[in-house]
């Protein structure tokens, strides 16, 4: 069938898709990955990617520690693998990624160094601790500054000589680890602020890889779409081969305060939604939101009322439903929650994003009853009708 009756019997039904395919507005995957690349699951494209792909070229060969510094949800992981596959200083050894932030405080010692038999209540066997199982690779600290005060000197002592002492036990062992940091925070200003310890501070950041955001790379975003819609196609066993030029400029435009991570999970979301082998805007989670906000001020609005009001309350002193008050707790409403979208319901990764502290965020979900603070763990949207 020629290409135009396929496009015609494609959007037969569809008069939106007929139009737009008409138009030549649709655009293959294959089109949006033109002109980059992609390395250990990273898309490259500009030139801030580059030089990230020069910098581990640069320190990959060696074990030199590493600190890759980046907002949430830039790749910071994917940069810590590409230095461990590429490199030939860990040859086939093990990548061993922690979590600094998972720490509980009580085991921290024993999370990363280990514990031998009957060290404390529970230690019902030995342990190796995150150090000795990557001996032979990489160990990859994530969210390093998230690490307690009282714990960083042990970690300093482990990272300058690679010899491990488990907990209760009076034999060191020796580790031949390459040792990669990641922060999204200002370890600089923790040293300042007394939170972070400066010897530490400065044996990690020998050798620094600083990861852009996604806004300062939005060159690549078309791309991006590309990889993900065919990650997702593999994952749920979809077709989708072909996207808007209205979505990817919808795309393009949004702020993306999550980055990568955020714009990977608003394709997720949209090659869920379709139903045949294309994307277009009103896939896009982003803007289904952005239609119910507006849905939103406008029940709020009474038929009739002007668009600016002088005063906002009414005659009982009672905040009107079209209130400056009213419009800025609906905003910050729907601030929090598409934090907590872009983050999976993280709290603290979503309090970062807001630019406000984990406890108010705590208070902001209680208030607006969207949760019961500490015991709120996953954020999943409302059921569209």
């Amino acid at each position: 069938m020629p290409a135009n009756e396929s496009a015609a019997a494609t959007g037969m039904n569809n008069p939106r898709i007929e139009s737009a395919y008409a138009a030549r507005e649709w655009l293959s995957l294959e089109h949006l990955a033109l002109g980059s690349e992609r390395v250990g699951g990273m898309v490259v494209q500009s030139a801030p990617m580059r030089k990230v792909l020069k910098a581990i070229s640069r320190f990959s060969p060696h074990k030199a520690t590493v600190l890759i510094q980046g907002e949430s949800g830039t790749g910071k992981e994917l940069v810590a693998r590409a230095l461990h596959t590429q490199g030939s200083a860990t040859p086939g050894g093990p990548f061993v990624t922690f979590n600094c932030s998972n720490l509980v405080e009580s085991l921290a010692e024993s999370q990363l160094f280990g514990h031998v038999l009957g060290a404390f209540t529970d230690a019902r066997e030995n342990s190796l601790g995150y150090f000795r199982s990557a001996d032979g690779g990489t160990l990859f600290l994530d969210e390093v500054g998230e690490l307690p005060l009282q714990l960083q000197p042990k970690l300093l002592r482990a990272v300058e000589t690679h010899d491990i002492q488990p907990v209760g036990s009076s034999r060191s062992h020796s580790v031949d680890i390459r040792i990669v940091a990641a922060t999204n925070r200002d370890l600089r200003a923790m040293v300042k602020a007394g939170q972070f310890r400066a010897d530490l501070y400065y044996r990690i950041n020998a050798a620094t890889i600083l990861v852009p955001p996604l806004r300062e790379r939005r060159e690549a975003i078309p791309a991006f779409v590309a990889h993900f819609v065919e990650h997702f196609n593999h994952l749920f066993s979809k077709q989708v081969k072909f996207v808007s030029r209205a979505a990817i400029d919808a795309i393009c435009a949004n702020q993306w305060l999550g980055n990568v991570r955020e714009l990977s999970h608003a394709i997720e979301s949209a090659v869920l939604m379709t139903d045949g082998d294309r994307i277009d805007v009103g896939d896009l989670p982003f803007h289904r939101e952005n239609t119910a906000g507006e849905a939103i001020v406008d029940a709020m609005l009474p038929d009739g009322a002007p668009d600016l009001v002088e005063g906002g309350s009414n005659s009982n002193g009672e905040d009107s439903p079209y209130s400056l008050d009213v419009a800025i707790r609906e905003a910050s409403k729907l601030a929090l929650i598409r934090a907590l979208q872009a983050t999976q319901g993280n709290c603290r990764q979503a309090a970062e994003l807001l630019g406000v502290s984990r406890f108010t965020v705590y208070r902001m979900l209680k208030g607006f009853g969207l949760g019961e603070g500490r015991t709120y763990r996953t954020f999943r949207k409302p059921t569209e009708g």
